[in-house]
């Protein structure tokens, strides 16, 4: 089990490395002068991260290669937020291929604006070759952030985790 839940870790490290997604360029938006109203914006940072092992719901879960973890994280910079989440993970009896899916949900501000959203992960690694996205979910966001839509990028770099991401928001009002 403590070799399942190492390698899940390393999936999600690994998986951060590079460039792996890009953002939306325009929220669906069904009023143009709605539209006039949302603009694009980038947000990038250093975050921290902690993974935390938990326990499989059954024994088919650890026989299967799954594994779960709870996700803390605390943003830096345009994004000041804390995160809770969980993640899934599978390891494949193929060396260096693996997928997980997570859900996190952020509260704090982002530009200054205050409320929470949650974004939703899906990676996956074929035989060394790390792909991953970072959504915000629809309609994820309350308070000031209500409307924000968006991804996330993440990069590891010497053991540093960074995020940009690119989303839309309406005006304040």
């Amino acid at each position: 089990m403590d070799e399942l839940v190492s390698a899940a870790a390393g999936i999600c490290l690994l998986l951060g490395f590079g460039s792996v997604a890009r953002a939306q360029t325009v929220s669906q938006v069904s009023n143009p002068m709605e539209m006039a109203r949302i603009m694009t914006r980038h947000a990038s940072g250093a975050f921290e991260v902690k993974l935390n092992p938990q326990k499989p719901d059954n024994t088919d879960a650890e026989s299967a290669n799954l594994g779960r973890m709870s996700i803390n994280k605390q943003f830096h910079g345009a994004l000041e937020a804390t995160s809770k989440g969980e993640m899934l993970s599978v390891l494949t009896e193929v060396e260096g291929s693996a997928g997980y899916v997570a859900m996190e949900r952020v509260s704090g501000t982002l530009d200054g604006r205050s409320g929470t959203f949650v974004l939703q992960h899906s990676g996956t690694m074929t035989r060394g070759k790390p792909e991953m996205t970072v959504t915000v979910v629809p309609d994820s966001g309350t308070g000031q952030l209500v409307g924000v839509a968006g991804k996330m990028t993440v990069k590891i770099v010497g053991g540093q985790h960074f995020y940009e991401l690119d989303y839309t928001l309406p005006e304040a009002r």
